[in-house]
């Protein structure tokens, strides 16, 4: 149980640590920072969507096919 809560401290100072030295030494402002960040978001989110948007046809497709080939019982 010790491990486990050192690794995840260490973690979490990692982490913020990084956030920290990252927000300092940017090469553009904050808002700037922040909206880049957002937008770049926003994009993998869409393109998330529209893999699962694409995924589902092509999983709902195979099912139907199958649904048609299957011996039906009585």
């Amino acid at each position: 149980m010790r491990k486990i809560l050192s690794l995840m401290l260490g973690l979490g100072l990692g982490a913020g640590v990084g956030v920290l030295v990252v927000t300092l030494f940017a090469p553009t402002s904050g808002e700037q920072l922040v909206a880049n960040l957002k937008a770049g978001w926003q994009e993998t989110m869409a393109a998330a969507r529209l893999a699962s948007a694409q995924r589902r046809t092509e999983l709902e497709a195979e099912l139907a096919a199958k649904r048609l080939s299957a011996p039906r019982l009585k």
